[in-house]
């Protein structure tokens, strides 16, 4: 039986790791071929996303839109969630199921309202417009995270503070920021790895007035195939797996996912 087990988990991770074999083995390819297993070996595709004007342009814009995106999504979700863990009444629940709203539609349908917000008050084609929408966006990534957060802190710790005679603002910035801190980061780098990999609503905001990496990618292919699309891809999932990687290092990855909280030692 555990034969059997180990044998169906091996075949699911072989079945899941297979089209990144092929889409990492294709990025090396010498020649300008979509071709698996590659011909001869090359770094050059990688080479042209920092020499080629196009495929750096795209990829400086995706950078910059996902991080100012991912820190606007963050600033709007922790006084969000705050004010849910402190107050807990009506109207914050109502502020929470806001912040959530974003993700229980689908993905076209909010890129579609965007659209017309902001050709109604022109801001359209604008890279400032293509920030703010995945920071409305992602917002729930970092407001479930800090929300998990504020959830895990003992607030005996902050009834001791308060005896010892620390004021409100105080107790938050000694207390309860340290130690909601990792539950902010990782509901940064949610936002962050998704705001990079988000094509629909960047195309709707932005069309292609600002290109991102994933807009790139979809023109690139009306005039056929290069390895730098795989390269773009491999570059995806190696970010990806970095972020997640450090989140589960420092962060609590199990408590983020929807596991029970840990009692307090």
């Amino acid at each position: 039986m555990k034969l059997l087990r180990n044998l169906f988990v091996t075949m699911i991770f072989v079945f899941m790791a297979a089209p990144f074999v092929v889409v990492a083995g294709v990025s090396f390819n010498e020649r300008k071929r979509l071709i698996f297993p590659p011909e001869g070996f090359s770094l050059s595709w990688y080479g042209a996303l920092w020499t080629e004007a196009d495929w750096f342009n795209a990829m400086q814009n995706s950078l910059v839109i996902a991080l100012l995106s991912s820190l606007l999504a963050v600033s709007l979700a922790l006084p969000i969630a705050l004010y849910l863990w402190q107050r807990g009444n009506v109207l914050a629940k109502a502020l929470f199921s806001l912040g959530l709203a974003p993700f229980m539609l689908p993905p076209v349908i909010t890129a579609l309202g965007l659209l017309i917000f902001w050709v109604t008050i022109g801001g359209s084609g604008q890279l400032y417009a293509t920030v703010i929408s995945h920071g409305v966006f992602l917002v729930t990534l970092p407001l479930v995270t800090i929300s998990l957060g504020l959830q895990t802190i003992n607030v005996q710790f902050l009834e001791a503070a308060r005896v010892m005679g620390a004021t409100e603002r105080t107790v938050f910035r000694t207390v309860s920021l340290p130690l909601v801190f990792p539950y902010i980061v990782s509901g940064f780098a949610f936002a962050f790895v998704l705001s990079l990999n988000e094509y629909i609503i960047a195309y709707m905001v932005a069309g292609f007035t600002v290109e991102t990496l994933p807009i790139k990618i979809l023109n690139s292919l009306r005039y056929g195939y290069t390895p730098t699309m795989g390269a773009v891809a491999v570059l995806f999932a190696l970010t990806s797996v970095l972020v997640f990687s450090l989140i589960a290092r420092f962060g609590d990855l199990p408590r983020l996912l929807g596991a029970p909280a840990r009692d307090a030692e």
